[in-house]
């Protein structure tokens, strides 16, 4: 006998998603992912100036801060022919750099790692044995006993209490946790010092864009200066921060993440038959050496690989219109011309339309439309993106780090190359892309001080910033690797303003409905044959939704002038 089983809100994501799981015999059998907000910044920035553009999405979201106002100003730049000084290029790398950085590391310890680790059980630890695991795994220097003694009995105050705080409504001593108290131990320590340290890599960001979250950029270029003796600009000080924060944030992720990551995957490796999905994987690229127009220096090499096939990598081209397509056969969308055609986002529609029951209610109508993200597909096929498909492209493509990254890993973990298709798999590649991204970081900054030093300081170039000099229409399209996977905005410009303006986001992607066919969307595909032990504490959805880092907040409610809300869904769940 099947039961549907509601997760709404799945909690420790940005935004709001909701899982619907049939579950028959300790296994889910079918599963649905509906986004239950409404995403309209393309109209919003509809007849607005195209060099504005880069503000308003770069307020989609608070955790992967910067990345659309990177993608946005591409965007642009390539609509109008800018072509940005080096210098600007290597920054906006930098920044990228460090949002990786802080992203994936708050992702495994803020968003995931409690989906592994027991928290309350972590006061059973020997805090001495515990030190004696820590050093054995790490050089990091906060591991004695007494380190450890006095963190576990901080918890035991807050367990005494009856109130966890930040730790509260868990589903600790679920039957799922596998791991021993000293690991657990480990793990709840380094969640709270990368509470401390998330704070510090962020200042690059600040350093450069003026602040965090939400720094500048601009058109052309990068709106800083560099004057090694003034003040006001990026001077030798604040270059001299720039590199002490990346070394700090490499030696975290290497001496702190990967040695986390590695002794807690050693106890879930049948995590690595689990959660699979779809096995197609798409990359855009990013990270260029060489110049945004240069992709074969782009530290993350682009592809497309189908049905696991790593022999083979795939081209993508986003300005062909067969290629990638938005359709809304079960999103709350209307197109024009019917919701069974695909749509290019260059001439992508917004208009939304709810049809879903009234609230309250117990289930969606998944034979009808149910979710606010539209369903995206890559000449047809359901794609997955984010680190994984990273890092299997990458490995595919040959390129050397992947390789010895990918391989150190399954060799300690004694594990084929198959146990990437999987939760853990999703996992385990972003502390890989973490570890890589950490390195290509300092290597940007010393290509940046080299060369300053040769007197190259131009930051940007401004030759085509007035519209004066604008064809009356230009279409452009500026992608991104987000830290969730494979970003792109389109535009569409006429007369010097926006006429049409799409975002096709990573969650996107990962999140969507299923289209006309029938076909699943990543996070619907990945659930299929997961087990669940509690059908009231569905512990192993969590662990394999969280592992896509799910961000729906690029979905934001939609408000009138008196800032009265236009549509507003509530969610009960059974």
């Amino acid at each position: 006998m099947s039961k549907r089983i509601v997760v709404d809100p799945v909690t420790r994501i940005e935004g709001h998603l909701r899982i619907e799981a049939e579950i028959s015999d300790g296994r889910i059998k079918d599963a649905y992912s509906s986004g239950t907000m409404v995403r309209l910044l393309e109209e919003i920035l509809r007849g607005r100036d195209p060099r504005d553009a880069w503000a308003f999405v770069g307020r989609v979201c608070g955790v992967c801060t910067s990345i659309h106002s990177l993608t946005s100003v591409r965007t642009v730049e390539d609509a109008l022919g800018i072509v940005i000084p080096p210098n600007a290029e290597l920054v906006r790398n930098i920044m990228d750099c460090a949002l990786f950085m802080h992203d994936h590391v708050v992702h495994f310890y803020h968003l995931h790692a409690m989906d592994w680790v027991d928290v309350v059980n972590a006061l059973k630890a020997d805090p001495k044995k515990t030190s004696e695991i820590a050093q054995s795994i790490s050089h990091w220097p906060k591991s004695s006993p007494g380190y450890f003694s006095d963190l576990q009995a901080r918890i035991k105050k807050f367990v005494d209490s009856g109130q966890l705080g930040i730790f509260s409504n868990g589903y600790w001593g679920h039957p799922a946790y596998k791991l021993p108290a000293e690991i657990n131990l480990i793990g709840l320590a380094h969640y709270l010092e990368a509470l401390e340290w998330q704070k510090e890599i962020v200042k690059v960001q600040a350093i450069f864009g003026g602040k965090n979250p939400h720094p500048n950029y601009l058109v052309g270029g990068m709106a800083c200066s560099i004057g090694l003796d003034d003040v006001s600009g990026i001077n030798a000080e604040r270059l001299a921060l720039v590199e002490q924060l990346l070394h700090e944030g490499k030696t975290f992720i290497e001496q702190v993440y990967l040695p986390d990551l590695k002794a807690i995957a050693s106890y879930y490796k049948d995590w690595g038959a689990i959660g699979g999905g779809l096995g197609n994987y798409m990359v855009y690229g990013d990270l260029p050496f060489n110049g945004y127009r240069d992709p074969a220096s782009y530290k993350f090499p682009s592809g497309v690989i189908l049905n696991k096939d790593l022999s083979k990598v795939l081209d993508v081209d986003l300005r062909k219109d067969d290629e990638v397509q938005e359709f809304v056969t079960h999103s709350w969308y209307d197109y024009a011309e019917g919701d069974q055609k695909g749509l290019h986002p260059w001439v992508g529609e917004s208009k939304v339309r709810y049809t879903g029951p009234k609230p309250p209610f117990q289930f969606l109508d998944t034979e009808q439309k149910y979710s606010y993200i539209k369903t995206p597909r890559w000449k047809g096929h359901a794609m997955e993106v984010g680190p994984l498909a990273r890092v299997l492209v990458g490995y595919a493509r040959g390129r050397e780090e992947y390789k010895e990254a990918v391989d150190g890993l399954l060799k300690d973990l004694d594990v084929p190359v198959t146990a990437l298709f999987s939760t853990l798999g999703r996992t385990a590649a972003r502390g890989l892309e973490a570890s890589l991204v950490s390195r290509w970081g300092l290597d940007f900054y010393y290509q940046l001080i080299s060369n300053i030093k040769s007197g190259d300081t131009r930051m940007a170039n401004m030759e085509k910033f007035n519209p004066d000099t604008w064809p009356a229409k230009a279409l452009g399209v500026g992608h991104a690797e987000a830290p969730r996977g494979a970003l792109a905005h389109w535009i569409n410009i006429d007369s010097g303003r926006i006429a049409n303006y799409q975002l096709v986001v990573p969650t996107t992607w990962n999140a969507s409905p299923r289209d006309a066919s029938g076909q699943l969307s990543a996070y619907e595909s990945a659930l299929i044959g997961t087990p669940v032990i509690d059908e009231n504490q569905p512990l192993e959805i969590l662990r394999t939704v969280h592992s896509f880092d799910p961000c729906l907040a690029c979905a934001v409610h939609l408000y009138d002038e008196q800032g009265s809300p236009i549509s507003r869904i509530s969610v009960v769940g059974d």
